[in-house]
């Protein structure tokens, strides 16, 4: 969550009603789990202190999430692998392959905007 001094800024029924805009589909619904009132609740996110820990803790939620995702990611690489196999549908084998290649394009992508950051960071503090 957010530093501790937007935290403390926090009363209790506000901290309940964060946790439950994180799990709940709707504000209305969230409002309910959290026994405040639905215009209270979007009063509440118009406040910096209450906006700020409430990205603070979907930030959080979702890198726990994307975490979960990436523990998985090996085995969607070898269910591409093995969709791209011979005896498999030619449309399947067709959608398997350009993703492969869609992904890895993008990896170089990523990799070549990491070395341009790198490099502009670089020299950014060579002129400081």
């Amino acid at each position: 969550m957010a530093d501790n001094s937007t935290t403390d800024a926090l009363t209790s029924a506000q901290h309940k009603a964060i946790s439950a805009l994180l799990s709940e589909p709707t504000i209305r619904q969230a409002a309910v789990a959290a026994g405040a009132k639905e215009r209270t609740v979007y009063n509440w996110l118009k406040t910096p202190a209450f906006a700020a820990e409430y990205r603070a803790a979907r930030r959080e939620a979702t890198s726990q999430a994307i975490a979960r995702v990436q523990q998985f990611s090996g085995h969607a690489a070898g269910t591409l692998v093995a969709l791209m196999a011979p005896g498999n549908p030619p449309a399947v084998r067709l959608a398997a392959a350009s993703k492969v290649l869609d992904l890895a394009i993008k990896s170089v992508e990523i990799d070549d905007l990491g070395a341009r950051i790198l490099a502009l960071e670089a020299a950014h503090e060579q002129k400081l």
